[in-house]
């Protein structure tokens, strides 16, 4: 016999559990179904744990406007909580004069994005403020900041908790059926369920296209191909040189090879580029070799021998190797069509940073 929930989440990572916690809040029962034994052991588990301000992303689009909403209220979330952050700051560092105008476009996005506080440093400002970073100028967020991930999404379990919301740990998805605004849901494991619902929230990161070509009901061609973007990191012998995050004017469709920091002090660097087509997160120590090259454009004095291999992290992207960055993809049933779906494709970062306001965005979904 199936059993009669209002809601089910597939997947327990941040943004699973950021909309759980909200459903929950607002008097929905929800069950979380989660495929390991833990909370947040996939992407959640493996990323800078980085809050980020808002300044690379297209205006307009969902990563800006989400990440922009996000940041502010889980600084404020982190605060009533105690969940452990820091508002570091982060210079994002000019190396050669013709950088510099990208640093101004910079500060032009994220103004249209709504970050006001972003400051253009000459050489001098900023090394008064960083002594160790070589380049000719700087661009400071101070806004930026890190904070402990799994911290806070233990935050959201326990709220979510409080509101009735359960997690079924070790129950992985294998099917629905969509039909008369319902919901006939098939779980495997070790001991097998169904459960019928009124809405499904397909948050499942890496395997959110799996998931999505579980609903019978959905049309393929709402489930975009998945491409798999997997990030190393390598940790830094002895004290940082740094105070704050350090990134590099973006190279391309990525970042760069930047410095960030955890809880404790401890500097890392990373995430390098390199498109997979399996999920593996083996590391590969010779990695590192091209790190000190990225690396010394900003901070020259890095030692041979200085970089440690520290972990991996894969991106759940939807658009192909070379092709521009992509934006969320959250299709709701004005999408596709299916009253109470909702699937969540390619949110990778900023998603950490927007999980509250990602949450608040699907819960709308829903109304």
């Amino acid at each position: 016999m199936s059993e009669r929930v209002d809601c089910v989440v597939v997947g327990a990572g941040v943004i699973g559990l950021a909309i759980a916690r909200s459903l929950a809040r607002n008097g929905r029962e929800v069950i979380v179904l989660e495929s390991e034994n833990d909370i947040g052991t996939g992407t959640s588990s493996r990323n800078s744990e980085v809050i980020h301000a808002g300044i690379y992303y297209q205006p307009g689009s969902l990563k800006a406007r989400l990440c922009v909403e996000g940041k502010d209220v889980l600084y404020r979330y982190c605060a009533e909580r105690g969940v452990e952050h820091n508002r570091l700051g982060k210079l994002i560092v000019a190396s050669q004069e013709k950088d510099l105008g990208t640093l101004r476009n910079l500060q032009e996005t994220a103004k249209t994005n709504g970050v006001q506080d972003m400051e253009l440093l000459d050489k001098r400002a900023m090394q008064s403020l960083e002594p160790a970073l070589a380049g000719v100028g700087a661009l400071l967020s101070p806004s930026t900041g890190i904070i402990d991930s799994h911290g806070l999404m233990l935050a959201y379990q326990g709220e979510a908790e409080d509101f009735g919301m359960v997690i079924a740990f070790n129950s992985p998805f294998k099917s629905a059926i969509a039909q008369n605004g319902e919901f006939s849901i098939e779980v495997g494991g070790k001991d097998p369920f169904s459960l019928t619902s009124s809405v499904l929230i397909n948050s499942a990161g890496l395997g959110a296209q799996n998931i999505a070509g579980g609903v019978a009901g959905l049309d393929p061609t709402e489930i975009p191909k998945r491409y798999l973007l997997k990030g190393s990191y390598f940790s830094l012998s002895g004290k940082s040189p740094f105070s704050r995050l350090i990134y590099p004017v973006p190279p391309d469709a990525s970042l760069g090879v930047h410095l960030t920091l955890d809880l404790g002090g401890q500097a890392k660097f990373g995430p390098d580029q390199e498109w997979i087509e399996d999920i593996d997160y083996t590391m590969d120590p010779a990695r590192a070799d091209s790190f000190y090259a990225s690396v010394r454009q900003y901070y020259p004095d890095l030692a041979d021998g200085s970089l440690e291999p520290a972990y991996s992290g894969i991106r759940p992207k939807v658009q192909a190797p070379g092709d521009p960055v992509a934006d969320f993809v959250i299709h709701g049933p004005s999408d596709h069509g299916i009253p109470g779906l909702v699937n969540l494709f390619g949110v990778e970062s900023p998603g950490l940073t927007s999980s509250l306001a990602i949450g608040e965005y699907v819960q709308a979904m829903l109304k």
